[in-house]
């Protein structure tokens, strides 16, 4: 008889899910999905379903790890909010499964690992994609994803300054008293980001908030808002001259506004960086567009769930 589920909070996970377990996993899990061998990795594009009153969507995303034995799905809305809305922007539960039973082994909460697994997957296109020489990274937005994005950033690499930047004055101020380490509050997006070696854009913005004009030759974005294929935060000039990297083909070009209002053409997926197959272009401008993917939450939900069974033994 299946034992019954695990209920796991966000506050319980952040307890247990670190970057330094986390990564390494995501980069053995990108390289298995680029080989697109089914028994590694099987993971349809995310389906969505509009939630029009609300201006926003359910996402849910399923995937299936046969050779690890990992079933998991993803259940989160996401929402275009108005400027100073105080709603939250994402919302996720993560369900565990048992592929043989086909019983739920923990449900969770999923804000804090979808959080962390999509800056942990931006810092891998910075480890992979950014000039070694790099000093100064910007943040345009100044939610969760941006908090997460500053934590893993600044613990995998060191940098000179960090800037941040948002709409909205008392975010950047909640944003600087977050943080536990230095950030330059700017008055403006091209301010933040003129000279940066490192942007990681993170607002919900269906506009352009990044422009071509503004970013150094040479610098690396990593663009994790803009998850639908009607909004955008970079434009059409800066995809134009980057190198466009993904964590999924298909999910990009099915998904991204950046790419498809642009016409982009994604040179290679992360994970064929990390096989081998592409190379990392880092004297290039470089993008990196972040959709998500359910085996990226497969993988964080099993390294929790294994780490809170280990730590209730007695």
């Amino acid at each position: 008889m299946a034992e019954p589920p695990l209920f796991i909070l966000d506050n319980q996970i952040a307890r247990v899910l670190q970057y330094r377990d986390l990564i390494p996993r995501l980069e053995e899990a990108l390289a298995k999905f680029s080989t697109r061998d089914p028994a590694e990795v099987i993971q349809p594009v995310r389906t969505t379903l509009p939630l029009q009153k609300f201006k926003g969507y359910l996402g849910l995303m399923p995937s299936y790890m046969e050779n690890d034995g990992v079933l998991c799905t993803k259940f989160v809305c996401f929402y275009n909010r108005e400027k100073g809305s105080e709603l939250p922007t994402v919302q996720a539960t993560v369900v565990l499964l048992d592929p043989e039973i086909g019983s739920v082994k923990a449900v969770m909460e999923g804000n804090v690992i979808t959080c962390m697994r999509t800056a942990a997957v931006s810092a891998i296109s910075a480890k992979l994609l950014m000039s070694p020489q790099a000093e100064v990274m910007a943040i345009l937005g100044t939610g969760q994803q941006a908090l997460s994005h500053y934590n893993v950033f600044t613990e995998m690499f060191s940098f000179k300054e960090v800037r941040v930047w948002g709409h909205r004055k008392q975010g950047m101020e909640k944003f600087r008293n977050s943080v536990t380490g230095p950030v330059s509050v700017c008055d403006s997006a091209e301010t933040a980001v003129r000279g940066a070696d490192v942007i990681v854009t993170v607002t919900t913005s269906s506009e352009p908030v990044l422009f071509g004009r503004w970013v150094k030759q040479g610098a690396h974005v990593a663009a994790v808002g803009a998850c639908h294929p009607n909004w955008r935060e970079l434009d059409d000039v800066l995809m134009a001259e980057a190198v466009v990297y993904a964590d999924s083909r298909e999910g990009a070009v099915t998904e991204s506004g950046d790419i498809l209002l642009s016409g982009a053409q994604v040179f290679a997926e992360l994970g064929e960086i990390i096989n081998g197959r592409k190379p990392a272009l880092r004297e290039k401008t470089t993008v990196f567009k972040s959709l998500g993917m359910g085996l990226q939450d497969a993988v964080s939900a099993k390294l929790v769930f294994d780490q809170w069974k280990a730590s209730q033994v007695v």
